[in-house]
């Protein structure tokens, strides 16, 4: 039933993928049962490199950089959960970012959401920019704004939704939409939503990117990253990039992932439950100022959420009513939650994305965006709700 992908190509599945609903995907697509010994899960092949029947003729594979059998079941399982052709795995979502944005020229032109993970404006601010590659960083729920961006040379439109970390959502279908008619290619971040919530390449866009850092393995013990599109001139250049820059995961990573991915729909569902259960009760403590998430009839775009995405998902952002040491005050009061920077794994954590993960964005971006030194982001865990619950309210009377 299932046939293991070449490196760099999707599905791997010799029937239909439309045909399956997402839980089974979760937990087949990309491999098929081992012909040999009949092992349900892919074998990690830690192989390096591979013998040729003769010079230049490989069976498959030659060398792990190339491709590995391992990467390949993890790629196709990658594509499958997007609705993607091809599928790219890489050692990190920052990975994942440069190697696509080596696809363009000096002189070509990005247009940003102008409320990004702070690697991520980073990447565009100090490391492309040096080689030609310009970004603009834009309010993309202004379509009016986008629009008046695009220039000539714009060749992408990349942003993240929900953004990190006050959970802004832009419209996919309509952002590209107006990028189409342009012929510009837009690349969505998914990995707030994961595929569970949210398909972009069914709402229009082309490329889709994750981290599979965060929810797709969700244990906390991999830094992986991934392209998925369906775009044919990308599923030719990227796996070229893709060998040629050699960020690539290891077979370990790869199988973690690939365990990881089997139960995504299940905890899915654990995060969005108890997000939105802590979401409204936060809402109503009197030591809070405002909450971000786009489960809450208060959230600007909870119209949108609920028209593009199947759940609002397992981030909250919380201005609580206090300053800077207050901050410091709740997130070094908290037990269940850990204070440290990712998200999306089992475990609950909680950040300070000023002092944190927002550290690189300049301070008048960050005040411009809303990331005050009273923002705190937490990534609700599948703990029990109650428990997380007393370990906030406990955090919230050591603020004062």
């Amino acid at each position: 039933m299932r046939r293991t992908a070449r490196a760099g190509t999707l599905l791997g599945m010799t029937q239909d993928t439309r045909g399956y609903a997402f839980e089974t995907l979760a937990v087949h697509a990309g491999y098929e049962p081992d012909p040999l010994h009949g092992a349900v899960m892919p074998p990690v092949v830690m192989a390096s490199t591979f013998a040729q029947p003769e010079p230049g003729k490989p069976l498959k594979y030659d060398y792990s950089r190339s491709g590995n059998p391992t990467r390949s079941a993890l790629e196709a399982a990658l594509a499958a959960l997007e609705g993607g052709t091809c599928g790219f795995a890489f050692s990190s979502g920052c990975a994942a970012a440069t190697t696509l944005l080596h696809a363009l020229a000096p002189g070509d032109h990005v247009i940003s959401g102008d409320d990004v993970y702070g690697g991520t404006f980073r990447l565009f601010d100090k490391v492309m920019k040096p080689f030609g590659i310009e970004a603009s960083f834009v309010d993309l729920t202004d379509l009016a704004k986008l629009e008046a961006a695009i220039r000539p040379k714009t060749r992408f439109v990349w942003f993240e939704t929900p953004t990190n970390p006050t959970l802004k959502l832009a419209d996919i279908a309509a952002i590209s939409a107006i990028a189409k008619a342009r012929s510009v290619r837009v690349v969505v971040d998914n990995t707030f939503a994961s595929p569970v919530l949210q398909r972009p390449l069914t709402l229009g866009a082309d490329v889709v990117l994750h981290s599979t850092t965060k929810y797709i393995n969700g244990h906390s013990d991999v830094v992986g990253g991934a392209l998925i599109t369906s775009d044919v001139q990308l599923c030719e250049r990227i796996p070229f990039l893709q060998n040629a820059i050699g960020a690539v995961p290891s077979p370990m990573d790869c199988y973690l992932v690939m365990r990881g991915i089997k139960t995504l729909p299940v905890r899915m569902r654990a995060h969005v439950a108890g997000a939105t259960e802590l979401a409204t009760r936060l809402a109503a403590h009197r030591g809070v100022s405002r909450v971000h998430y786009p489960g809450l009839p208060s959230h600007p775009q909870y119209e949108l959420a609920k028209r593009q995405m199947s759940g609002p998902g397992g981030m909250i952002s919380v201005e609580l009513a206090c300053d800077l040491d207050g901050s410091r005050r709740f997130l070094q009061a908290l037990r269940i939650f850990a204070l440290a920077e990712s998200l999306g794994g089992v475990e609950s954590l909680a950040e300070h994305p000023a002092l944190m993960t927002h550290a690189s964005i300049p301070v008048e971006n960050r005040k411009a965006l809303g990331i005050s030194d009273s923002l705190v982001r937490l990534s609700v865990g599948i703990e029990h709700v109650d428990d997380l619950w007393r370990d906030l309210e406990t955090a919230l009377r050591a603020v004062g």
